[in-house]
């Protein structure tokens, strides 16, 4: 004793276990057990209900949006496979994991139910409906054995991956079972008074997850969307580019056999012509030898002219004038100046017939004298008759041998496209082109050309 006061003995520090005390029974183990297995974070989760755990699951639902949206996807360098596999146990960990477990008094029960909620989400993007069944089959059991873990988030990942991977129809069937499940638990895991609000909370994260789902199930379809027709349109550009340059491939070897042939055929024509006339009448072979001189001249400015059209640096080429139905006249003095006789009839005013027409109906005249000029026998007449109207152009080229082919080679012999192409340009036009032998013998072209038709304004 010291100054006569009774000394106390010193209680316990804070957080010590008190000394047992004679007389004095000492706590019960069951209760030392309550004690200990109590945490702060149970009681956090006791004291703050679904609220916590509502923006918990909205933050890994965003995340989970952001993550697997399809331009992150493509920007992963790893595969699906692995980046599941990190992400469920990333989850796994975060979720409370192995120390989650260490502070329950079923460590087994809990940590069954807590990898059956995370580890099928390894394979949640190539079997969503499989991975959500197996959620929902575990959080039954976690509801069976109450056993309340935070994992049971994970089935609003599973339904995101539904909604998002599979049609509407199965997303809202999942949503419908989770719907069940939130019912299960609010009446089970929440307060008499509490019931309600837990249940609309828990909804509100189950729809979150399903619109998430739905619009990026629907970004992704329109984004295949947009690259498909990007695909077919392409694909279509090319397809008219190779019809555009096989139209002016064609265009062009109609043309240049127009201008070649026929000059060649006279210039062939006159040249035979000339040595036939030589030993009598050299006066004639020598006009016949000019004559090829001007046919060659001729051919060669209307190769260059067409040649200028066809370059965009000679602009000065697209102004010299085309021949059309006003030139028949010199064309058919051509072919009388090779030896065969023509005679030419026009009707109607050719000003009503567009350029365009005019030059067609020029080549068709021309290529069929030309044929007359090289498989008709001598003493062939052929006569042409062209009638005009502001609707159409109707024309006919005959003549009065008999068709065939003479048996002298022919350098310039037909080669089959003469009319092949003389068809083709009448087709441009919505016309008809009829070729054949005469009931009185001879050959006939006749053709139609239609000037109402785009292609003739």
């Amino acid at each position: 004793m010291t100054g006569g006061r009774p000394v106390v003995p010193a209680g316990p520090a804070d957080g010590a276990s008190p000394e047992p005390v004679a007389g004095v029974p000492a706590p019960s183990s069951d209760r030392a057990d309550r004690v200990a297995t109590r945490s702060p974070a149970a009681d956090g989760a006791a004291t703050e209900g679904p609220v916590a755990l509502a923006l918990a699951s909205a933050a890994l639902t965003a995340v989970l949006a952001r993550v697997t949206g399809l331009r992150a996807r493509r920007e992963l360098a790893l595969s699906p496979w692995v980046v599941d596999l990190c992400f469920a146990a990333g989850l796994f960990l975060v979720l409370g994991g192995l120390s989650h477990v260490a502070i329950r008094s079923q460590p087994v029960a809990v940590l069954t139910v807590q990898t059956g909620l995370v580890l099928p989400l390894v394979w949640r993007r190539r079997a969503p409906l499989v991975v959500f069944g197996c959620v929902s089959a575990a959080a039954l059991g976690q509801w069976v054995a109450d056993l309340r873990v935070p994992a049971d988030v994970t089935l609003l990942i599973a339904l995101y991956t539904v909604a998002a991977n599979r049609d509407r129809r199965r997303a809202l069937a999942a949503f419908a079972v989770l719907e069940g499940g939130i019912l299960l638990a609010a009446l089970r895991w929440s307060g008499t008074e509490r019931h309600v609000g837990m249940f609309v909370s828990l909804s509100a994260m189950a729809i979150a997850a399903l619109v998430i789902g739905s619009n990026m199930r629907g970004r992704r379809e329109r984004m295949a969307f947009l690259e498909d027709r990007a695909v077919r349109l392409e694909r279509e550009r090319d397809q008219q580019a190779l019809l555009a340059v096989a139209g002016e491939r064609a265009r062009i070897a109609r043309e240049m056999h127009d201008i070649v042939t026929h000059n060649l055929s006279v210039m062939v024509a006159l040249a035979d012509g000339a040595v036939f006339a030589q030993p009598s009448a050299p006066e004639r072979a020598t006009a016949a030898m000019r004559q090829v001189g001007v046919t060659g001249r001729q051919a060669i400015t209307d190769m260059r002219r067409f040649l200028g059209v066809l370059r965009a640096d000679e602009p000065d080429a697209l102004r010299h004038p085309q021949p059309g139905i006003g030139q028949l006249e010199g064309l058919a003095g051509q072919v009388r100046a090779a030896g065969l006789p023509t005679r030419l009839h026009i009707a109607g005013e050719p000003s009503l017939v567009p350029v365009a027409a005019q030059l067609t109906a020029y080549r068709l005249v021309q290529e069929a004298l030309t044929n007359t000029l090289k498989h008709a026998p001598a003493g062939t007449r052929a006569e042409v008759r062209v009638a005009c109207t502001a609707a159409e152009v109707t024309l006919s080229v005959s003549d009065d041998g008999n068709g065939t082919v003479p048996s002298a080679p022919d350098p310039v012999a037909a080669s089959g496209h003469g009319l092949s192409g003389m068809r083709e340009r009448a087709a441009a036009y919505g016309g008809r082109l009829t070729a054949g032998p005469r009931p009185g013998g001879g050959w006939r072209v006749s053709a139609v050309l239609d000037l109402t038709t785009p292609e003739a304004v």
